[in-house]
C-alpha cells in the first residue's frame, strides 16, 4: 500500500502523494513548492548551486550534512529534514554565514550564492560549538562542491572566516530531533506513483525479499550515479529499492581482521573509518574523491556495485585484496573484489543479488602501501589515472606485490605482468624499471577527454616510479618531496 512522504521542512511535516518516484529534491522545491532560492545548474552534482542540508537521526541524535539536491530522488527524503537557503534569515536579521557574504563581498551574479551559503551553514553547524575559526583545509573541503564562475573564492574564503566572528546563532538540535523522532516509521515504507513503486525496507531480510520478488528492481543508495541515469540520460527506472533505512547496512565494524563497511555507509563515514588504519596513505585521496556533498550522500557500496572503470575507490581496494560480499539467491558470498568485474560496467552478480559490504584488510606488518590519483582539478575531478601499490618489504625484498589501476582499461585491473617482475626480487631500481616496462603489457589504455593513452601509460609507469622513490630502502623521499599539492601554498591548492 503506497503512503505519502512525509519530512520536516519548514517548521512543520510536510507531504507528497502525487510526484513522480523519480522527482529530484530540486525539482520538488522549484517547481511544486516554488522555493526558487535552490537554484539549477548542472543537474548532475558537480556545480553545487542546488546545495541543501538534510537532517536525520541517527542513534537518536541529528546528523545534518550538505547533499546536492538535483540528484537526490524526493522519496529519500522520507523521515527527514530539509533545509534550504529560505531557511535561515530570521525574521529581524540575517543569518551569520548570509550577513558575512554580504559584508566580504561574497557575491556578483548570486547563482551560486544560495549553494555556498547552504555548505557554508553546514561548516558554520560543525563548528557552532568552538570558539576557533574553521582552518583553511575546513573551508576548502566545505565548499568544494560549488562553483564560483565571477565573484572568486577569496572573498567566500573571507566569509568563512568572518561568519564565525559575528554573534552566533544556535541551532536547536533538540527541537530538530523531536520532530524527526514523531517522523520516524516502525515498517518499511513503500510509496507508489503512476504504476512505479519506491520500496525501503528497513531490515536486510525484508531487502532481500523485496529483490527477490522485483529481481529487476533499480537498487538505490546515494543517488550520485543513479541519479544522473534520470537527470542525463532520462532513464526509466521502473521499481525502485532503497538501501538507506536498511540498518544492518549502515554498520561498520571490525570483523575476522578485517574493516567490514555496510553497503549504506556514505563515502564520507567510509573513508573516515578506513583512514584511521590507513591515515598517510589514504588521507588525501579521501579528501580528492569528488566532492563533501557527493562523499555526504554517495556510498562506498554503491561505488563498488556500479563498477566504474574510474572509479578512484577500487584500485586501492583490490591492491589491498579487499572483499565484497554479496547476497541474494546464492546465499551470502564473499568474493575477492577484483573477481567481481568480468568486463565494461558487467559484474559477477546475479539480478536478485545486492552488495551488502565490503570488507577492507587491515594493515599487514612490513607492508608498503599507497594510492596515487591523477586529474586536472584537486577537488572534485575524475581521475585520468588512479594507481595503488601494496607489497611486504623483508630483507630488502619484495613479496605479496598487488599493482591495480583505474583509468587504464575497461575495468579497475591487476597489473600481473608487472607484479611477476617484482615478486620475491629485491627492492632495487633494476627490478623496478622491469616492472615498469612490464605494465606496457598489462594494459593498453584509451584516449579520451581526460587523457591520451600516451599519457596514461607515461603517468602510470611514473607513479610506479615514485611508489618506488618513497619506499625503497635507500633515503626513502617523504611525502612532501613528490607530492606538488603537500608543498604548494593554501591559495596555490585553491587555484
Amino acid at each position: 500500500m503506497s503512503e505519502p512522504i512525509r519530512f520536516y521542512y519548514r517548521g512543520s511535516t510536510h507531504s507528497v502523494d502525487r510526484s513522480a518516484t523519480t522527482q529530484t529534491v530540486l525539482q520538488h522545491l522549484r517547481e511544486d513548492l516554488h522555493c526558487t532560492g535552490t537554484k539549477e545548474g548542472c543537474a548532475e552534482g558537480d556545480c553545487g548551486a542546488c546545495t541543501v542540508v538534510i537532517g536525520e537521526l541517527q542513534n537518536g541524535q541529528v546528523s545534518l550534512k550538505s547533499v546536492n539536491s538535483c540528484i537526490q530522488m524526493l522519496p529519500t527524503l522520507d523521515g527527514k529534514a530539509l533545509f534550504t537557503v529560505e531557511d535561515l534569515k530570521n525574521e529581524d536579521s540575517l543569518h551569520p554565514v548570509q550577513q558575512a557574504m554580504v559584508e566580504c563581498h561574497g557575491s556578483q551574479c548570486g547563482f551560486c550564492t544560495p549553494g555556498f551559503v547552504m555548505s557554508l551553514w553546514d561548516l558554520y553547524l560543525k563548528n557552532e560549538d568552538s570558539a576557533e575559526k574553521p582552518q583553511r583545509k575546513q573551508i576548502d573541503d566545505a565548499l568544494s562542491g560549488n562553483l564560483c564562475r565571477c565573484t572568486g573564492y577569496r572573498p567566500i574564503i573571507d566569509a568563512a572566516q568572518r561568519m564565525c566572528e559575528l554573534p552566533r546563532q544556535k541551532f536547536d538540535r533538540a527541537a530538530l530531533a523531536g520532530a524527526l523522532q514523531s517522523l520516524q516509521r516502525q515498517e518499511s515504507f513503500s510509496y507508489s506513483h503512476n504504476g512505479q513503486s519506491f520500496h525501503a525496507p528497513r531490515t536486510l531480510a525484508e531487502l532481500l525479499a523485496l529483490k527477490a520478488e522485483k529481481p529487476g528492481a533499480c537498487i538505490l543508495a546515494g543517488s550520485t550515479d543513479v541519479g544522473l541515469w534520470v537527470t542525463k540520460q532520462m532513464r526509466d527506472l521502473g521499481d525502485i529499492i532503497y538501501l538507506g533505512q536498511v540498518a544492518e547496512l549502515k554498520q561498520t565494524k571490525l570483523k575476522d581482521g578485517m574493516l567490514e563497511i555496510g553497503a549504506s555507509v556514505s563515502l564520507n563515514d567510509a573513508y573516515q573509518a578506513i583512514c584511521e588504519h590507513y591515515p598517510e596513505q589514504l588521507t588525501e585521496l579521501w579528501k580528492r574523491f569528488a566532492s563533501l556533498p557527493i562523499r555526504n550522500a554517495g556510498t562506498l557500496g554503491g561505488n563498488v556495485a556500479n563498477g566504474s572503470p574510474i572509479g578512484d575507490s577500487a584500485p586501492w581496494l583490490i591492491a589491498l585484496g579487499a572483499e565484497v560480499v554479496l547476497n541474494g539467491g546464492r546465499g551470502r558470498l564473499v568474493m575477492p573484489l577484483e573477481k567481481l568485474y568480468l568486463a565494461y560496467q558487467k559484474k559477477d552478480m546475479q539480478a536478485d543479488e545486492i552488495v551488502e559490504a565490503v570488507r577492507v584488510p587491515l594493515p599487514a606488518k612490513n607492508q608498503i602501501f599507497r594510492t596515487y590519483k591523477l586529474a586536472k582539478r584537486f577537488d572534485q575531478d575524475i581521475s585520468a589515472v588512479c594507481a595503488a601499490f601494496s607489497a611486504t618489504l623483508n630483507d630488502g625484498k619484495v613479496s605479496n606485490v598487488r599493482i591495480a589501476y583505474g583509468g587504464m582499461a575497461a575495468t579497475s585491473k591487476r597489473a600481473g605482468q608487472a607484479e611477476a617482475a617484482l615478486e620475491g626480487q629485491p627492492w632495487d631500481k633494476a627490478r623496478l624499471e622491469a616492472a615498469v616496462a612490464a605494465l606496457a603489457q598489462d594494459y593498453a589504455p584509451l584516449s579520451d577527454m581526460r587523457a591520451s593513452s600516451e599519457y596514461r601509460m607515461k603517468t602510470a609507469q611514473n607513479l610506479l616510479r615514485r611508489f618506488w622513490l618513497e619506499t625503497r630502502a635507500d633515503a626513502p623521499l617523504a611525502a612532501a618531496a613528490v607530492n606538488a599539492f603537500a608543498s604548494a601554498t593554501p591559495a596555490a591548492v585553491q587555484a
